[in-house]
Parts: structure tokens; sequence; C-alpha cells
């Protein structure tokens, strides 16, 4: 296992904390915990009083997050807030908080640095590994079983759907034809050799099927529309929400949530296009230029949608 990585930054690091507007003495999120790199710097700036609850369904990345975040406590000594950390996936949250509790919520919806650098876990075919996948490793459906059991027309659909995939259907056919499938390098050659790379294509041949692959496993889109759902009725009035997407298909869904929350009066929008990396941190860290930040405010009781309606009963 990865060792923890104290100067691990995470993607819009500073954007993210500056559009939460945390305070001292609240009760702030963080739904993807990860190497608690935006954690670390929501806990410095929570005073005693504060708490910081914290989700991950992967328990590898727990470890390495408690693990760092014992240290900025011991760190802070009295100073320290508390701390909650929730081994499940952030879709659980309303089993977890109460309504009308917290101050600010921050949702990084990529795959984290430890699960793409490790090839045992089957995320990225830069390295040779075993096609895994699940960010949850202890139940579910593995890639292995998606690619070597799904018929060739639904795994064509998967990997259109998930992967916005031009040449799904011939991906889909190679694979079925390329069966036993069992390592993510024995995968991306197939996908090379059926979807040849154009002048074009500005990444790997494979990179959409694995994204399509990983989305399917994990249920990810599922578990966003989920947590979006459930949100405003945690947030207290004034309290802020941070979104973190990596593709357009979680930024879409966070895109039309927040529109329709504003227009029913839940939520005003703080970012009326999204926040993106700048060319510093983009040259630092290649993965943050497909970063995209989208943030809000929850709204009152009695705030009215563009001065027509009023929010709904249920929120």
């Amino acid at each position: 296992m990865t060792k923890t990585n104290e100067r691990h930054v995470p993607v819009l690091f500073k954007e993210a904390l500056d559009f939460l507007r945390v305070r001292p003495g609240g009760t702030y999120v963080d739904c993807t915990l990860g190497m608690a790199g935006h954690s670390e710097g929501i806990v410095r700036r929570l005073g005693p009083a504060g708490h910081l609850v914290g989700f991950d369904r992967d328990t590898e990345a727990l470890a390495l997050a408690k693990e760092r975040l014992d240290g900025v406590c011991e760190e802070l000594g009295s100073e320290a807030p508390r701390i909650t950390l929730v081994d499940e996936a952030f879709s659980s949250i309303g089993s977890h908080l109460k309504p009308g509790t917290v101050d600010g919520l921050l949702a990084d919806f990529g795959v984290s640095s430890l699960q793409f650098d490790e090839a045992y876990r089957g995320f990225s075919f830069q390295q040779d590994g075993s096609l895994d996948m699940r960010m949850d490793r202890r139940s579910g459906l593995t890639a292995e079983q998606v690619v070597n059991e799904l018929g060739e027309h639904e795994l064509a659909d998967l990997i259109y759907e998930y992967g916005e995939e031009r040449r799904s259907r011939r991906i889909a056919g190679a694979v079925v034809r390329g069966r036993p499938i069992s390592t993510t390098g024995q995968l991306a050659r197939i996908i090379g050799t059926a979807a040849h790379a154009t002048k074009q294509d500005r990444i790997h041949p494979a990179t959409r099927t694995f994204q399509a692959l990983r989305i399917y496993v994990n249920r990810e889109l599922d578990e966003i529309r989920t947590l979006l759902e459930a949100v405003p009725l945690l947030l207290k009035p004034s309290a802020r929400l941070v979104v973190i997407s990596f593709h357009s298909l979680e930024d879409r869904i966070a895109k039309d949530s927040l529109r329709e929350g504003a227009r029913q009066g839940i939520w005003e929008i703080l970012t009326r296009k999204p926040v993106v990396a700048g060319e510093e941190e983009t040259d630092r860290n290649p993965r943050s230029r497909s970063a995209k930040l989208r943030a809000a405010e929850r709204q009152g009781p009695g705030h009215r949608a563009q001065g027509k309606t009023k929010m709904p009963h249920k929120y």
C-alpha cells in the first residue's frame, strides 16, 4: 500500500476551501475523503468546537486519511476539532447526519491518486494489473467480471453511455472476441487494436472504455444523484456546497441539480461558470486539467425562487 504523502495537495485546493468558507466551530462534511488533502485544510480552520465528518468506501484510502488527520490533530493539540470517519459510500449520508446540522459539504468526485497509482486496483492501464476497479473491494462486480460476462450489445451500450465512446460497438466486439481478459494491459491492447488512435485523438484509445467500466462497477452516477438529492435537507441556511467533477457526465448531473435547485429557491449558485485549475496547477498536476468546480449556498425557508415561488415545504 502507498504510504501517506503529507505533501499531497488535492485538485483546486484553495478554490474549494474558499468557496466552502470554513467557519470555526462548524460541522463540515468531506464526502470523498481520499488521502484527506481537502480535509486537512478544513481541520486546520475548524478549531476545537468544530466537527469534520469524512466518508470513503475505500478502506485503504480511509486508513491513510486517518493516519494523516491523526497527525494534524496531534500537531494542533487542544485546538483540534472532533473528527468522525465513515467507512461507507457517501450515498449513505442521510443515515449518519441529522437534517439542518451541516455548515458545509465538499464532494470531489474524481478517482483518488491512491487508486490510480496502484496497479493491482485496476483503475489505470498505465501499469499492468488485475481488472478490479472497485472502490470498495469488499463487494460488487469487478471490471473483469463485467468484460467477460456481459453480452456484446450490453457491453457496447455501457461503453457508449458511460464513456461517451463513439467506437463502442467496435470495441465491444473486439473485447468479446478477446475473452477471457484478466488484466488492464490485456484489455488496453485489445481496445487499442480495435480503435486505432487518430490525429484528432488527444487521449489513449482505451481511456473512455476504462472510464465507462469504472463508472458502471462503482455505480458512480447513481451515487452522485443520491447525494445531491439528500444534501439540501442536511445543510443549514447559508451553508455551502462545493462539488468537483472530472468528466462531463458528473458535471452535467451537478450543473442540472444546482440549476433546478436554484429555480426552486433551494440554492444560490456561486459559480456562474465552473471554476477550473490555473496554468500553474495543471503544470504541476496534469490530472487537474479536467477538473470543474461548482459551488452553491443553501437558501433559507423564506427565500423565493427568482421572486416567484416559495421553496418546497419538504426542504
